[in-house]
């Protein structure tokens, strides 16, 4: 069975991490003109596509090429992972699309004097890691844990949260996340 335009539009709004809402205001639509062809009750022209993908910065040759099987992967190549952090730290994502998922995989690794920044982290779900190599500030709201090799974590997300590398030696991470929000 081939997948709908509907549910291709999903997808590609979930991977570029937009709401309906979102997307529909950046591409100059109607905020149900997108809810609308997801749930594939009108099927937009060629044109209305196009700026709406333009809006996520997608090609209509990557959209139409959107596999529903990607979801279906069980086993990922090093070189497959998807990577979504920036800066001085890497966040290697097991799989492309966590839509429909109820856990997320890290590899994360941290430069020297990467941190993810004074603002605290906080979203749903909880999360738990290894470090692997290296060592790493943890701070859970007020208090600071000082984390090496060997040493693992597991907290509830809502709770402000910064992981940072403090050393002049890159660490890795191993961490999980359920459900997928971060």
């Amino acid at each position: 069975m081939d997948i709908t335009t509907g549910e291709r539009l999903k997808i590609a709004r979930q991977r570029a991490g937009l709401s309906q809402r979102a997307l529909a205001k950046k591409a100059g639509v109607g905020n149900a003109t997108v809810s609308l062809i997801e749930s594939d009750r009108i099927n937009p022209s060629v044109s209305a596509l196009k700026r709406i993908l333009d809006a996520i910065a997608m090609p209509l040759s990557d959209f139409f090429a959107i596999d529903e099987k990607a979801s279906e992967e069980k086993v990922f190549k090093a070189s497959s992972l998807t990577e979504i952090g920036r800066g001085g730290i890497s966040f290697r994502q097991i799989g492309k699309d966590l839509s429909g998922r109820a856990l997320q995989l890290l590899y994360e690794t941290y430069k020297p004097g990467a941190d993810t920044g004074k603002i605290m982290l906080r979203h749903d779900g909880e999360e738990a890691g290894f470090v692997i190599s290296g060592r790493i500030e943890l701070t859970i709201g007020s208090t600071l844990h000082i984390l090496n090799a060997g040493d693992a974590y597991y907290f509830k997300s809502a709770e402000p949260h910064r992981f940072r590398n403090a050393t002049a030696r890159p660490a890795v991470i191993v961490s999980a996340c359920t459900p997928p929000t971060f």
